[in-house]
């Protein structure tokens, strides 16, 4: 998976939700800086995150890893 595309990916789906990279942070017990990260395509989510990431944006994990 090109981690700018899922970067791109999680953006789109959190902007569409109209939450800030601050608010996704708190959901899911992290910085707004790791979010950022995983948005500009710098590094990936740790796995352990997929689940609650997914669900944060109201998507299901297969959808998340398409």
């Amino acid at each position: 998976m090109n981690k700018q595309i899922f970067g791109t990916y999680i953006a789109e789906n959190r902007k569409q939700l109209g939450m800030t990279q601050a608010q996704l942070a708190d959901r899911l017990h992290v910085t707004d800086k790791a979010v950022s990260k995983w948005e500009r395509g710098l590094s990936y989510p740790d796995v352990t995150l997929l689940e609650p990431l997914a669900a944060a944006l109201d998507l299901t994990v297969e959808e998340l890893m398409e």
